[in-house]
């Protein structure tokens, strides 16, 4: 079984619900990026050690939270070294608004994520755009890079969409699939 880590951080529980979901699905290790942008200890050996490494961050901003940029800019270490090359790479996120330039997170996932060697996997779903498709379906949001989340601005993480959360456990089996075979 392959070793996944979901490394990401979370302002205001969305994140972490739908980290939560990708994680169920990958049987994945959390490592959560606290408030200040740092691991916890053990973390960056965590990482080092993992066949494939998940990122999630909010989408604030149309990026990555401060908090997530911090981990990312701290990870040259492993970069000089190597140390993630050719691991499995995903990611995800999640905002308020349905568009929210969300694409704008993934597609940073995906530059980090080859800056350290690493090979992308997206969320191998086919879009739910006809009319007879509702908001609960799987990737409804229409996403081939990672997953992605919307919910009201004034709504809690229990108030997320469970197709939202769904396409995030899809996406971390596939990860781990991917990873199990590499």
């Amino acid at each position: 079984m392959a070793k996944v880590i979901v490394v990401f951080h979370s302002g205001y529980g969305h994140t972490l619900r739908l980290a939560q979901s990708v994680a169920h699905g990958a049987a994945a290790e959390l490592l959560a990026i606290d408030a200040d942008g740092n691991l916890p200890e053990g973390g960056w050996e965590a990482l080092a050690a993992a066949d494939a490494i998940i990122f999630g961050s909010p989408t604030y901003m149309g990026n990555v939270s401060w908090q997530f940029k911090k981990f990312a800019d701290a990870s040259s270490k492993p970069w000089y070294t190597q140390t993630w090359k050719d691991k499995i790479f995903g990611g995800f996120t999640a905002s308020a608004n349905v568009n929210g330039d969300k694409h704008s997170t993934l597609h940073y996932f995906m530059t980090l994520a080859m800056q350290h060697g690493g090979i992308w996997a997206g969320t191998g779903h086919n879009y739910n755009n006809t009319k007879a498709s509702q908001r609960s379906d799987v990737n409804y949001l229409a996403s081939s890079a990672g997953p992605m989340a919307q919910t009201p601005g004034d709504a809690s993480g229990e108030e997320m969409n469970a197709g939202d959360l769904e396409t995030g456990r899809l996406f971390g089996a596939r990860i781990a699939a991917l990873a199990a075979v590499r």
